[in-house]
């Protein structure tokens, strides 16, 4: 019996994060560094947003303005 897996979460990329919350990848870049987003590192370096914490964050910036 073949058991169901959870979806696998969805990362994005620095472009599709920056493109998310209207801003330069330069300052997403930035505010990973300085640890203001949540982001894990690929194999060859790269950093990779969890979606669901990108869109939440998203969600609560539109709500404050």
């Amino acid at each position: 019996m073949a058991q169901k897996r959870a979806p696998a979460p969805k990362y994005l990329k620095t472009a599709e994060v920056a493109e998310i919350l209207h801003v330069s990848p330069k300052t997403v870049t930035r505010w990973a560094k300085d640890g203001k987003l949540p982001h894990s590192r690929t194999l060859g370096g790269h950093r990779r947003f969890p979606g669901e914490a990108i869109k939440k964050l998203a969600d609560e910036l539109i709500e404050s303005v």
